[in-house]
C-alpha cells in the first residue's frame, strides 16, 4: 500500500482521562546541536505537564528522565513566556520539601478551528490544555451561496470568536479550516455536495478574516477533510480509552471517513483516504453528486435518510423511530445493512480496533447499530465482530471537526514551544 501517515501527537486534553496513556520521546542524544536539544526537551517537558494535569518539577523530571536542574531550567522558560502556571503546594511523593504546583497556563497561545458544512458553520478556540473555551455555531445554507460569500461569511463568525477569545486573554496563533471533500494544496478539489469544484479556500478566508481584524496580526491558516480532523478530536478528546486503532464515519448530508492506525491518521499517498461514502453499494443505484452510481451516501447520507424516511430534519426521524413508525424504522435499517457492508470490507482490509460513529449517526445509533452489526458479524472473517459488540460504538459528544481542527495549532505548539515565543537561554 502507498500510503503516507500523519503522526497524531498526544492528546491536546489535560491529563489522560479517559484516553490510552502516551508514550513520551526521550530526550535528545548528547551530540545533537544545544537549540535542537533545548527546543525537544522544552517541548517534553510541556507536554510532560499537559498529560498529567497537576504536576511538581520532580514529577516531571520523574516522567521525562531528565535531571531536576535541567527541568528546573526549562520550567522556569515555560512560566516565563506563559505556557505554564504555579500555584500553591503540594508534595511530590518523594523525600524531600514539597514542590510548588505546575499547571498549564490558562490563557495565552490557543487555537482556532472553522469547520465549513454543506448546512452550518462551526467555530471553536481550544487552550493549550485542549478545553473548547469560545464556541460559536451557525447554520447555513452553504450550497445556494458562492464559495467566497461563504468563506466570508465563515471569516465573520471566526473574527466574533476571536474577539471572545480576547475577552479571556487566549491569543490564537493559527487557524485551521474543516471542509467536506478532497483537500489539498490550501484548496477543495471536489466538494460535491457543496458544489465546489477546484476551490481555493485557505488565501480567501484569511484575506476575509484579516479584513475583519484591522490591525492585528493575520493568522496563519491551514486546510484539512472534515473527517480527518474529528477523527484526531475524538482520539485526542474522545473516550476511546486504550483503542488506538479506529475507523471513523460521520453522518451529516454526506458520509466521510478516516483511518487511525497505531494512533496516526492514515491520509493516502495523495491526502485523500477515507472517502467511505463514495464506495459504489449497488451498481444501478441513484446517481451521486460525485458522478458515480449507488454510493453509500445515495443510502445512508441525510438527505437519504430523511428522503427514506419521509421527514424534514433528524430530530423528526429520530422521534418517530422512538415511536415505531414502520417508514422510519425501515429507513434506519436500510441504512444500516448499507453501512455495515461497507464498514465490514474496510474492517476486513484494515483490521481497526473500533468502529466510531459520529455526526447524525450518534444519536440514531440505537437504529443503525443492530443492522450494521449483523453485516459486521457476517462478513468479517476474523470473527472478532459478533453480534452486538461494543466494537461499533458512537462517538464522544466532545469531539467534532472544529474542535480537531483547533487543536492542530495547539499540537504545534506543544511540539515546538520556542516557535510560539519561549526564548533559548
Amino acid at each position: 500500500m502507498n500510503a503516507n501517515h500523519t503522526g497524531a501527537a498526544p492528546a491536546p486534553g489535560g491529563g489522560t482521562r479517559g484516553r490510552a496513556v502516551r508514550h513520551v520521546p526521550t530526550p535528545l542524544e548528547p551530540k545533537a546541536d544545544r537549540e535542537t536539544v533545548r527546543r525537544h526537551n522544552l517541548s517534553l517537558v510541556l507536554r510532560a505537564v499537559r498529560d498529567e494535569g497537576e504536576t511538581t518539577r520532580a514529577g516531571v523530571a520523574a516522567r521525562v528522565g531528565l535531571t531536576r536542574a535541567a527541568v528546573s531550567s526549562l520550567v522556569e522558560q515555560l512560566l516565563e513566556s506563559g505556557f505554564l502556571s504555579e500555584s500553591g503546594k503540594t508534595f511530590s511523593g518523594q523525600a524531600g520539601r514539597p514542590g510548588t504546583v505546575l499547571k498549564i497556563a490558562r490563557t495565552g497561545v490557543a487555537g482556532l478551528g472553522v469547520e465549513i458544512n454543506v448546512d452550518y458553520v462551526s467555530v471553536c478556540v481550544v487552550d493549550l490544555a485542549g478545553t473548547d473555551r469560545v464556541r460559536l455555531v451557525e447554520h447555513l445554507d452553504n450550497r445556494s451561496a458562492p464559495p467566497d460569500r461563504v468563506l466570508g461569511r465563515a471569516a465573520g463568525i471566526a473574527a466574533r470568536a476571536l474577539a471572545s477569545a480576547a475577552e479571556q486573554d487566549l491569543r490564537p496563533v493559527g487557524a485551521a479550516l474543516a471542509l467536506p471533500g478532497l483537500v489539498a494544496g490550501g484548496s477543495v478539489r471536489q466538494a460535491p455536495n457543496l458544489g465546489w469544484t477546484s476551490v481555493a479556500a485557505e488565501a480567501p478566508f484569511a484575506e476575509a478574516l484579516a479584513a475583519l481584524r484591522p490591525g492585528l496580526p493575520a493568522l496563519p491558516v491551514r486546510s484539512e477533510n472534515e473527517a480527518n480532523l474529528a477523527a484526531l478530536a475524538e482520539l485526542w478528546f474522545g473516550g476511546l480509552g486504550d483503542v488506538r486503532s479506529f475507523l471513523y464515519l460521520t453522518g451529516e448530508i454526506g458520509v466521510g471517513g478516516a483511518l487511525v492506525l497505531n494512533g496516526e491518521l492514515l491520509r493516502g499517498a495523495h491526502g485523500f483516504a477515507g472517502e467511505i461514502g463514495h464506495v459504489s453499494v449497488a451498481d444501478d443505484g441513484p446517481l451521486c453528486r460525485c458522478g458515480s452510481r449507488g454510493c453509500l451516501e445515495q443510502y445512508a447520507g441525510q438527505s437519504a435518510l430523511l428522503r427514506a424516511a419521509g421527514v424534514t430534519g433528524v430530530a423528526e426521524l429520530e422521534r418517530r423511530a422512538r415511536a415505531e413508525e414502520p417508514r422510519a424504522v425501515a429507513a434506519l435499517t436500510q441504512a444500516g445493512v448499507m453501512l455495515g457492508r461497507v464498514l465490514a470490507g474496510a474492517v476486513n482490509l484494515f483490521d481497526p480496533d473500533a468502529v466510531v460513529l459520529g455526526g447524525i449517526y450518534r444519536p440514531l445509533l440505537r437504529w443503525l447499530g443492530p443492522p450494521a452489526g449483523t453485516e459486521l458479524s457476517t462478513r468479517v472473517v476474523s470473527g472478532l465482530w459478533p453480534p452486538g459488540s461494543t466494537r461499533l460504538r458512537g462517538s464522544s459528544p466532545a469531539a467534532d471537526a472544529a474542535r480537531g481542527a483547533a487543536a492542530l495549532t495547539v499540537e504545534d505548539t506543544l511540539a515546538d514551544p520556542m516557535g510560539y515565543g519561549v526564548r533559548l537561554r
